[in-house]
């Protein structure tokens, strides 16, 4: 029994690792938005919004596994900057706790996983699968030479909706964009108040952000300009979608949710990580909640 302990032991401490790489927990964002696709899709389909145990299994490798090759990639690419970033130096990428080699392996295992599951969804999954593994992969690069790359991370977790309704119907709906755009805006605002956290970091070392080149204040004005579109393309979604109160009420519910985030954030740089994590991974559950109420009402 000794012997077989360390072995375990080392195995949950690698998983560890892993989750700790790619920051598993930050699946709540993107999760429950490839989610409420998928039951509005079906619900508009057959008229109930419960789309079966084979998707439910399918949509969930699918996001698993396109996030963590992206986050994979991310932390590959990003090495030569997190080694120099107080705030990064300690990731599992950087400090050899997770190998180049094991890295790379990880990477090409979740990104043949997210085509091997497009497969089983559809034909038209299976098409956009590589065209979404670059879109992925790009986050990490563009930063390097542009600022935009906030809402290409923005639009890397658009996708999610996009997926969750080609999963469903075999298509790309407009209701489906308004609800991508939305996840667009919300994530590439709340990335650019998380990235206020290494300004001076990115101004030093080239590194190309908002808040680099703008200065604090004017990313906070932009951050609350994205979100101001996030509730009106999610408003757009509920009325294409013909969807009632409850879906409007998940609307307003994010909007609430947005204001505290900046009023956290204007009152107190140091209430970062509370704005990114609490309030965002709220938001996307409660926002699903709302949509299942509403669907099964």
């Amino acid at each position: 029994m000794s012997n077989k302990e360390p072995k375990n032991n080392g195995f949950l401490q690698k998983l560890k690792d892993f989750s700790e790489l790619v920051m598993f927990k930050h699946s709540v964002f993107s999760l429950p938005f490839i989610f409420i696709a998928m039951v509005v899709a079906s619900y508009l389909d057959t008229g109930s919004g419960w789309f079966g145990w084979r998707l439910l299994l399918l949509g969930t490798l699918a996001a698993v596994t396109a996030r963590n090759f992206a986050m994979g990639v991310n932390r590959y690419l990003d090495r030569d900057i997190d080694i120099l970033n107080p705030r990064t130096k300690n990731r599992p990428s950087v400090d050899g706790r997770v190998t180049q080699a094991q890295m790379l392996m990880f990477i090409a295992l979740n990104g043949i996983g997210f085509i091997v599951v497009a497969y089983f969804v559809n034909t038209l999954a299976l098409k956009l699968a590589v065209p979404i593994l670059v879109v992925l992969a790009a986050y990490t690069v563009f930063k390097r030479f542009s600022a935009l790359a906030h809402l290409i991370l923005g639009v890397s977790l658009g996708l999610a909706p996009i997926a969750g309704v080609v999963a469903v119907s075999g298509e790309v709906t407009l209701w489906s964009l308004y609800l991508a755009v939305g996840v667009m805006f919300w994530v590439a605002g709340f990335d650019l108040l998380y990235s206020l956290q290494d300004m001076e970091f990115d101004k030093k070392h080239n590194l190309h952000s908002i808040p680099s080149k703008f200065g604090a204040l004017n990313t906070m004005r932009i951050a609350r300009l994205f979100h101001l579109l996030t509730v009106l393309f999610w408003y757009l979604f509920v009325s294409e979608t013909g969807l009632g109160v409850w879906a409007y009420a998940a609307v307003l519910f994010s909007a609430l949710m947005l204001a505290y985030e900046h009023y956290l954030v204007n009152k107190d740089f140091t209430k970062i990580d509370r704005a990114f994590f609490t309030v965002n991974g709220y938001l996307g559950f409660v926002f699903l909640l709302l949509i299942i109420v509403e669907v099964i009402g």
